[in-house]
């Protein structure tokens, strides 16, 4: 009954948000008891009472960041338009001119890390814009918020706790501890398990700062990708053009084939360059078979580690090949394609989690668990299982296919 804790889970999250909003000043008071009872938490983790109190002088409830966990569920934007704004003329122009200052801290983290620079430098473009928007929020206060409410469970209480542990260290202090809404910090929004598990002193000046120091801020980068699989020299992938009269089955899609095999069955670079003689890649549609095809390597998983979004791991990779001087893409996206609305795409999750499959919470985000269920039931209804939501789809569904 695991969709049964998820709806409840759900519900109570909602309730605790109607009572905010109706209860200011018995939520208020909630949110104090709250802060106070971290304390015994932070002390078994080495906080000392002055920090602990210095971290939450004057820390008061922000209702702001509860209306955007309301907005997120029902945030859906098509990956052309995400893409259009993730690697705009602008944010490109501005990525090779950072690519030129800070070329030497690049190359080393590269030759270090083995992690592409370009890659790097997309994710400092798509998190703050290279440095420009980290986020004016303090970040105690963000997950304090959060933590209260216990959206995603106690995933941000925790990282609250670890934020004090950061505290009590000297690497920051709490005025300075700014970040997203979200609490995501510094110039490539570590969370703060991230900044204790892969942030580095990478200009050796005995500090780890990932908030104005950008080799600190690189070079971590480079290290959590690193620490998360990243295979060095490997491409992240290619964008492709699928063989004449291909149909896609759900294999494709769900695991990792040679590119020689790829090759044999007619799949070819997009720009007319060959494929890679070694290495394994599986097959991405983002946009379904109208769109543009990639064959992604283990490193866009990596990448994909950072934010669990395709959009995004799509949005690091082409920033990053376009700040090395690579052209646009080939194949044009479907631009008129309706995409799914809010109340769509949670009505397709219900059908989905009514079939048996396991997608996760029904938020209307259509994610990866989503399309890994709606390629199987695509090919169990021998349709193509590009996995792909579309309305028609939708409705085939409440038909049976």
């Amino acid at each position: 009954m695991r969709h049964a804790g998820l709806i409840h889970r759900a519900l109570a999250l909602l309730a605790l948000l109607l009572c905010v909003a109706a209860q200011p000043a018995r939520a208020a008071s909630g949110f104090d008891a709250f802060v106070q009872s971290l304390w015994p938490l932070a002390s078994v983790r080495g906080v000392s009472r002055a920090t602990f109190d210095a971290a939450f002088a004057g820390v008061t409830l922000d209702t702001s960041i509860l209306k955007l966990t309301r907005r997120q569920a029902e945030f859906v934007k098509p990956v052309w338009q995400y893409l259009d704004s993730a690697v705009s003329s602008s944010r490109i122009e501005a990525g090779r001119a950072k690519a030129g200052e800070w070329a030497e801290t690049l190359a080393k983290a590269q030759a270090q890390y083995g992690v592409d620079r370009h890659v790097i430098l997309g994710v400092w473009g798509l998190e703050t814009n290279f440095g420009a928007n980290g986020g004016g929020r303090s970040v105690i206060r963000a997950l304090a918020t959060l933590g209260f409410v216990k959206y995603r469970g106690t995933f941000f209480r925790d990282e609250l706790i670890t934020a004090l542990e950061i505290l009590e260290g000297g690497h920051i202090t709490p005025a300075r501890m700014q970040g997203s809404w979200a609490g995501a910090m510094g110039q490539t929004q570590f969370m703060p398990s991230s900044f204790r598990d892969y942030a580095v002193d990478f200009n050796g000046d005995g500090k780890r700062d990932i908030w104005t120091n950008v080799p600190d801020a690189l070079g971590s980068t480079a290290n959590y990708l690193k620490q998360h699989g990243w295979l060095a020299g490997e491409a992240w992938g290619y964008e492709v053009r699928l063989p004449d009269g291909y149909a896609p089955a759900a294999s494709d899609q769900a695991g990792y084939q040679p590119f020689g095999k790829w090759a044999q069955r007619g799949f070819a670079r997009a720009g007319g360059e060959a494929l890679p003689g070694s290495g394994e890649a599986q097959l991405l549609l983002p946009a379904g078979l109208r769109g543009p095809a990639f064959l992604v390597t283990a490193n866009f998983r990596v990448i994909k580690s950072y934010n669990n979004s395709v959009s995004y791991a799509l949005g690091v990779a082409l920033l990053g090949d376009r700040i090395a001087g690579k052209g646009p893409l080939v194949t044009p996206w479907p631009r008129g394609d309706l995409p799914l609305n809010p109340a769509q795409s949670r009505e397709m999750q219900r059908a989905l989690v009514k079939l048996g499959y396991d997608i996760g919470e029904v938020d209307g985000k259509l994610g990866e668990k989503a399309r890994e269920a709606l390629r199987d039931w695509q090919g169990k209804h021998g349709l193509p299982a590009d996995g792909y939501p579309t309305a028609r789809l939708l409705e085939k569904m409440h038909s049976g296919g």
